[in-house]
């Protein structure tokens, strides 16, 4: 693992070497406001910063300071009113075949309709509103209208309950909502405007709902406090977009922890419109032409920042799609690629190993040759699904752009970047630094790790993308991101760094196993199932050990077609043959599936709740609660095998 697997070199179809790239990194480290500077430019400004950053204040670091811009205006009006004006902005489409064009003279129309109307409902500048829709049109939208009259959003994903979207709205304080009837979702509605009024009656601030009709669903309507979308965007005048300055807030994004509320990262304009437009153009090197699909959900910062901002500040068109990605069919995603001809495609490993899992027919039968590049968002890649994913899908032809980041961030952080240079790939690593950033693997005592050593993901120099802070929680900013190495960025993660410098990602710090006195991230032992050729997902977790201090449990979802009289057996050797004794799991149990949210991540935690018979918590973002029946029974069939085994 230290190494990795061998480098696979992609020269013969992308800008050969890494010259470009290292003299960006160069100049990023050690000028890093020269380099800034230019960055910047990429946006268009109505007065430009007095200084490039500011650290009086750290950990609160402020770029381009007192400079003034719109990103609504640099998404939309510089296009709609150039060149871009009748290029799509978007395709959107859904699980059904129903399609709609959005070119970027139609969205400029549909976002100034919505921020009159914003406007003459009495939201101003600094006020907070909540979003709360499915993934169609009208989302980025009311992203966009609330970042052109300067207003502060909040965005809900679509699969929340009641209870968490009036948590996110108590604590933003947001005065209106805007939300749809419902949505599709496997061919089902999901009855959105139901959960909006049940967390109404739990919030005291919000005063008007916007209401999307999109299903035609009965919906309950409370005179004088909802109203139709199609009613309040009819014949309006323009807006004329407010000048912000580059540090005022322009959304702030729940992430829900395992434990306590959730927290709210707040980003501004500026720097996280400069570094999330830059590392979509360092990382993909996206073309005039190119289909860009961002295949998440809008919900999630990698919806926020590469289905909306950065893809619009670009002006690249975006394949918008609502629905699942095996229904009706399991090639559906396939379908979709092949009929709208998608130039880069960007979704989770979960989803690759999920779809993996179905065979190699069904991406054979669809035309692919349009993909040009791949990327994984979401979590770690094993190297198993990256060269399935490399093979199958981009016929040994697309690098995969493995990209390394968290909300806090704002965008990618590692990540191949192949439109300033490119390093060979090694499947399963993020590979190296975007420019800017200056990442260190640390002890617990903050001593910097030699390659080839596991400890702490750390950043030492902030960069634009940088959260801005936490929505009411300065102490938990301070302590949780920069108190454990001071003034250093934490990101709470477990890697490696190894010879070459090419990092690898382990998991989540607090999910570090520690077996026999060996470190283990949680990710080393589901690559190590998935290398056995049978396992599609792999679930982890330790439990107490009193010799070994901690023993693996792993849950696994067979491939289709697995024909083993003994998988468990198989597994067990597979890991010992590739990895060696100390990765084999002591418990193997083989389910259906495993609970996943509707983003793609394996929730671990809940399977750990459930076998340990403790209440799983908060399961609103799963994708399908029959996972963890399967848990449930599985672990119930090993009880009784363990069992006769000891009565015997």
């Amino acid at each position: 693992m230290t190494e990795g697997p061998n480098p696979l070199p992609f020269d013969s179809f992308m800008n050969p070497g890494l010259g470009k790239y290292s003299k960006a990194y160069k100049e990023s480290i050690e000028t890093p406001e020269k380099f800034y500077e230019g960055a910047a430019w990429i946006l268009d400004w109505y007065s430009k910063w007095d200084s490039v950053l500011d650290k009086s204040n750290e950990p609160y670091y402020k770029w381009f300071v007192n400079g003034k811009l719109n990103v609504c205006y640099n998404a939309v009006d510089r296009h709609a009113n150039g060149n871009r004006r009748n290029k799509a902005a978007y395709i959107w489409v859904d699980e059904k075949g129903n399609e709609k064009i959005v070119t970027y003279r139609g969205l400029y129309k549909r976002v100034n309709a919505l921020a009159r109307a914003l406007r003459e409902m009495g939201i101003r500048k600094g006020d907070r509103i909540a979003i709360y829709m499915p993934m169609i049109i009208e989302e980025p939208v009311a992203m966009l209208a609330a970042a052109r009259i300067g207003a502060v959003f909040t965005l809900i994903f679509s699969g929340f309950g009641a209870e968490a979207i009036a948590e996110r709205i108590n604590d933003c304080g947001a005065r209106l909502v805007i939300t749809a009837d419902g949505g599709y979702r496997r061919g089902k509605i999901v009855p959105l405007k139901e959960s909006v009024d049940r967390a109404l009656e739990l919030t005291k601030t919000v005063e008007t709902v916007i209401v999307v009709k999109h299903t035609g669903s009965e919906i309950n309507v409370v005179e004088g406090r909802d109203y139709w979308y199609h009613d309040v965007v009819q014949d309006k005048e323009l807006v004329e977009p407010e000048r912000m300055d580059s540090n005022d807030p322009l959304f702030i994004l729940y992430t829900s922890g395992t434990t306590g509320k959730p927290k709210g990262v707040v980003h501004g304009n500026g720097g996280y419109a400069v570094w999330i437009a830059n590392t979509l153009k360092w990382a993909f090197d996206p073309q005039e032409n190119d289909r860009w699909w961002c295949a998440a959900d809008i919900g999630w910062i990698t919806g926020h920042s590469y289905i909306v901002f950065a893809p619009l500040i670009l002006g690249l068109t975006s394949i918008l799609y609502e629905g699942s990605f095996d229904y009706p069919t399991p090639d559906q995603i396939w379908k979709l690629i092949a009929y709208y001809e998608a130039d880069i495609l960007y979704t989770s490993p979960t989803a690759i190993r999920a779809l993996m899992k179905y065979g190699d027919e069904y991406p054979k039968s669809h035309n692919l040759s349009s993909l040009r590049v791949l990327g994984t968002v979401g979590e770690p890649i094993n190297p198993v699904a990256w060269e399935w994913y490399y093979e199958k899908i981009g016929s040994s032809q697309c690098p995969i752009i493995d990209t390394y980041w968290q909300t806090e961030t704002g965008g990618f952080v590692i990540s191949p970047a192949i439109g300033i240079g490119v390093a060979p790939l090694k499947p399963g690593s993020a590979t190296l630094p975007l420019p800017g950033i200056d990442p260190v693997i640390m002890d617990q005592d903050g001593k910097e790790l030699p390659a080839g050593e596991k400890g702490f993901l750390v950043i030492r120099k902030p960069w634009p993308g940088l959260m801005i802070g936490l929505n009411n929680d300065d102490e938990k900013y301070r302590s949780m991101y920069f108190g454990k190495f001071k003034n250093m960025y934490f990101t709470g993660d477990y890697a490696i760094k190894d010879k070459d410098g090419y990092y690898w990602l382990l998991g989540r710090a607090d999910e570090v196993l520690k077996v026999s006195g060996h470190r283990i991230g949680t990710i080393e032992v589901e690559d190590a199932l998935l290398s056995t050729g049978i396992v599609a997902e792999a679930g982890v977790f330790g439990k107490p050990h009193q010799v070994k201090g901690e023993s693996i449990v792993s849950f696994v979802v067979l491939k289709s077609g697995t024909t083993s009289e003994s998988p468990v057996d198989t597994i067990k050797n597979g890991v010992r043959h590739n990895f060696g004794p100390i990765l084999i799991p002591d418990e193997i149990h083989i389910v259906g599936s495993l609970p996943k949210t509707r983003s793609g991540k394996i929730m671990r935690r809940i399977i750990k709740a459930v076998y340990q018979d403790q209440i799983p918590g908060d399961i609103t973002t799963l994708e399908s609660g029959a996972s963890v029946e399967e848990i449930k029974e599985a672990i119930e069939k090993f009880r009784k095998e363990l069992k006769m085994a000891n009565d015997q």
